[in-house]
């Protein structure tokens, strides 16, 4: 009997061959190089790190910024809109000079007449790298005053200043130190002050702040701020304790503080156009107030009203608050090298008016307008 012959092998096509893509196997899951996992030691460390991680993981999803510092929690109105620290009285003259850019080094002239609190002359240096700043001013009243900052990594800055003030007339001298550390994380910022810090009096004297303020939202920040205070001679302590936050919308901005003592101060920021900007400062003090340190209670309240518009040379501002003051601020650029600024202010409950005006110029020469197209500017911690 004839063997069957076997099945020929059908021959290979498109039709019966597997794609590669349906043989493969599963690959295993992805390990993330930049935190490798912990090798196990105990179920509680364990849990702890892992909670840790997840915690970060979720704060890095939210996507903050860093708030920057309880100081400057309402900077937008208190520097940029009103005249804090800006306005003066009398005659003023001010010749600036800038000798490089980065380095950056500048020397200042001011002379003045006609105020009670600005010296007749006033001479200011200026040096500073992107990791260093120094700056000197010694007055013709022998005042004197320095600072001294450095960035120390990337996230840290020490800050420090001096001011000696000598006896006259109208003022007992004196002198004072300050200290200050910041850490500026991703999402939050840590200082911590003393000023006038001694242990030459049986013990640790002077003043100590220490601030901390967090983003929690993409908007919102909160923070806290306790201050204590030990004078010499034999005086006992005194704390106080002050909590804070900050709402960011999109063209406005809001801030509070509220002191456990009685205080309570809030601000409002706008910006109402791409030139005008307006704000609102309201200061409360109750049961004590803000001077519960200076062993006095006090109970009062004031409101400030400022707006600032920006022309195409020129600023001007203006503010009126509730106990009768109104004051404006026009800085003006004549020229690029010339500025003038004037400063007015009229108090309508103690029938008196005060006015200023100052001139600026600043000289810089050829090498240093070249500097400017080749050289980038330091930028020093402030």
């Amino acid at each position: 009997m004839a063997a069957v012959p076997a099945p020929a092998a059908a021959p290979l096509n498109e039709k019966n061959v597997l794609p590669i893509d349906t043989i493969t196997t599963p690959l295993p899951p992805a390990i993330d190089v930049t935190r490798p996992p912990p090798q196990r030691t105990n179920a509680v460390f364990d849990t702890l790190l892992a909670t840790y991680h997840s915690f970060q993981d979720r704060r890095k999803a939210l996507g903050l910024s860093n708030p920057g510092t309880v100081d400057n929690i309402s900077a937008e109105v208190q520097r940029s809109v009103f005249l804090t620290n800006q306005t003066f009285s009398g005659l003023r003259a001010e010749l600036n000079k800038s000798f490089s850019i980065y380095p950056l080094f500048q020397i200042s002239h001011a002379f003045s007449s006609g105020s009670q609190l600005l010296s007749p002359y006033t001479f200011l240096a200026l040096y500073g790298t992107n990791n260093i700043l120094c700056q000197a001013q010694l007055d013709s009243d022998a005042s004197f005053s320095a600072r001294f900052n450095g960035r120390l990594n990337p996230r840290l800055i020490f800050k420090s200043s001096v001011q000696i003030q000598p006896q006259s007339g109208m003022s007992p001298g004196g002198a004072q130190v300050s200290l200050e550390q910041d850490y500026t994380g991703d999402d939050f910022t840590a200082s911590l002050k003393s000023i006038n810090p001694s242990v030459l009096e049986g013990g640790l004297t002077g003043m100590f702040i220490g601030s901390y303020l967090q983003a929690v939202t993409p908007r919102l920040s909160l923070g806290l701020e306790g201050v204590y205070q030990r004078p010499g001679g034999g005086m006992g302590p005194e704390a106080a304790v002050s909590y804070a936050g900050r709402y960011k919308g999109d063209d406005w901005i809001a801030s509070a503080q509220l002191l456990t003592q009685g205080g309570l101060q809030g601000s409002y920021w706008r910006k109402l156009t791409d030139k005008v900007e307006t704000g609102v400062d309201v200061n409360l003090q109750f049961a004590g107030g803000a001077n519960a340190m200076m062993g006095g209670p006090s109970r009062e309240g004031s409101a400030t009203l400022g707006a600032k518009y920006e022309f195409a040379r020129s600023i001007f501002r203006a503010q009126v608050d509730s106990k009768g003051k109104i004051g404006c601020l026009l800085d003006k650029v004549i020229a690029p090298p010339v500025r003038v600024t004037f400063a007015g202010e009229m108090d309508h409950v103690k029938n008196a008016a005060k006015l200023g005006l100052a001139v600026s110029i600043e000289a810089s020469g050829e090498e240093l307008m070249e500097q400017q197209d080749k050289i980038t500017p330091a930028m020093p911690p402030f």
